[in-house]
This record gives C-alpha cells, sequence and structure tokens, in this order.
C-alpha cells in the first residue's frame, strides 16, 4: 500500500510549502483554507461549490518535489508547475510561456504541462489548450464526468475567456469601448502549422480593447484587452496580425527577431466556466507577467 508513503510525501510537501510562502500557509486541508464560502485565489474568485467549501492550493509546486511516490524510481525528479486552485472536480494552472500544454511528436516535446500534472495528479484529463507561446489559465479536469461537462462548456461558448496583449505600434485610442475582428480563419497548408485569413476558413471573432499606448525598447506598442468569442488555433495571433498590429514576440505572425522580446506577449489573464459539479458560473484569474 502507498499509503504511509502518501501521507509522508504531503507532510514533506507541506513544510516546503509553508517555506515558500511569506504567510506560512502550506497545502490547505479538506474544509478550505478559510472556511468561508469563496476563497480569494492570487487575484481571482473561486466560488462557493454546492458540495462544501471551496477548496485551493495557494502554493507552488517545486521541480524536486512530487507528492505522487514514483514507483522504480529513488529521486523525487519532476518538473514542477503552479497550481492556481483545486477541488474534486478540476485543477486550475498557471501554464508558462514556453511549455506544450500536451506532448509533442518526438522525445524533446515529451514535457508539457499535462505530463507534469498528471505526475503528480494521475487522473486529471485535458480540457482545453493554450499555445505553447501563450502563458495563463488552463484547466484540467479530475475525472471523466467533468472533462465532458468543461468541454461542453467550451464547446458551447459557455465560457468568458480574456488575454491581455501587447501590440506592435499604436492602434486605436484607450477606453471603455469594444471592437470587434470577424474574420475567418483557414490553415495554410503549404506553411503548417500556421494559418491566414481567408473566405473558406472557419468563422472566426474576437473582440478587442485598448487599454493604453506605451513605449516599449524605444517602439510604440499597444497594451490590449482580448475576448475571444470563437477558439480557433492561433486567432488571436492571426487576428492581430490581420489588424496591422502582430503580437510583440510573435515568431510566427510578427517580428519577434526585431522587437527583442524574449517571449510572445500574450497571456490568458482570466476564465469563467460553469462549474462541472454544480453549474456555477466560477471565474479564476492569473496575473499579467508582462
Amino acid at each position: 500500500s502507498f499509503g504511509p508513503v502518501r501521507r509522508v510525501a504531503w507532510q514533506l510537501f507541506d513544510l516546503v510549502a509553508r517555506v515558500d510562502r511569506p504567510d506560512g500557509v502550506g497545502r490547505p486541508r479538506r474544509q478550505g483554507l478559510d472556511g468561508q464560502a469563496g476563497v480569494e485565489s492570487r487575484g481571482g474568485f473561486i466560488g462557493q461549490p454546492a458540495h462544501g467549501p471551496a477548496q485551493c492550493r495557494h502554493l507552488r509546486c517545486h521541480p524536486h518535489l512530487n507528492p505522487r511516490p514514483v514507483i522504480g524510481c529513488s529521486s523525487l525528479d519532476v518538473p514542477g508547475f503552479d497550481l492556481i486552485a483545486q477541488d474534486e472536480d478540476v485543477l486550475v494552472l498557471d501554464k508558462p510561456a514556453h511549455l506544450l500544454c500536451v506532448p509533442g511528436r518526438g522525445p524533446d516535446k515529451q514535457d508539457c504541462l499535462s505530463a507534469r500534472v498528471q505526475a503528480v495528479y494521475p487522473e486529471a484529463l485535458v480540457v482545453h489548450r493554450l499555445d505553447m507561446a501563450t502563458s495563463g489559465l488552463v484547466v484540467m479536469a479530475r475525472h471523466g464526468q467533468a472533462q465532458r461537462a468543461l468541454s461542453r462548456a467550451f464547446a458551447q461558448r459557455l465560457s468568458d475567456k480574456h488575454y491581455q496583449a501587447i501590440v506592435q505600434g499604436h492602434l486605436g485610442e484607450p477606453g471603455d469601448a469594444w471592437s470587434m475582428v470577424d474574420a475567418p480563419i483557414a490553415v495554410d497548408w503549404p506553411r503548417r502549422p500556421l494559418r491566414i485569413i481567408a473566405p473558406q476558413g472557419q468563422a472566426s471573432q474576437t473582440r478587442w480593447r485598448v487599454l493604453k499606448h506605451l513605449m516599449l525598447n524605444g517602439e510604440p506598442c499597444t497594451r490590449l484587452a482580448l475576448s475571444p468569442i470563437t477558439g480557433r488555433t492561433h486567432q488571436l495571433r492571426v487576428h492581430l496580425q490581420h489588424l496591422g498590429h502582430p503580437i510583440v514576440g510573435d515568431a510566427l505572425y510578427g517580428n519577434a527577431v526585431d522587437d527583442g522580446s524574449a517571449r510572445l506577449l500574450l497571456h490568458a489573464c482570466a476564465l469563467s466556466l460553469p462549474h462541472p459539479r454544480t453549474q456555477l458560473l466560477t471565474r479564476w484569474t492569473s496575473p499579467v507577467p508582462f
């Protein structure tokens, strides 16, 4: 039985989490951090499920720790991931830029967010993805029924997704008004995996709003709020290129070599979904790292 080993691993995990956090809070117990109807997590609110108080983890899983016993392995060497919140149905993660969501082809593309999470939570199931270059919120399910409910919510456009990006050049004027890009996207077959705007493509809509103008590396740029209505591959990147303002750091659709950015400046900063168990709208947020 792995029961005693698992308990010792979690005790060690608690100890390191307490050291890592300035407030000394380690792994929350089953009743949640504060027993209140909701928990504030990294700027995001985790709603109260009907089956009990919200459960949330305010900690970073360290690269040298693995709360799950590794059979036949003498060291705990699972790479880390950032877990924003969890309950018995969902895991909410903050994906860094330059990390795949799921394994790619070839041995050099096996390290990914889903593999890291499944090393600790073997029951975790993929629901949706972000581009490798994009950072921000990703939700995984903890059982098949939750996966089906969350996938259905995305397919039926019941999710509310918000991103921030910094694009090249000054676009529009800051304000509260939203604009819309409504342009179909198709695969650029000779240059896969690139996408293009084409009449035969899939209908694609993106709402955008100017937050502010700024200078970055001596060049004029614009910080945008983005809310995709559809969820096509590379949609935000293609639509902003279509507007003539590619995202800073975009090696596929922009001038990443010339703009001097070490990463794509696109971050999934807020996500709202009906909770798979209660159907209550639940919102999570992640701070924009740029």
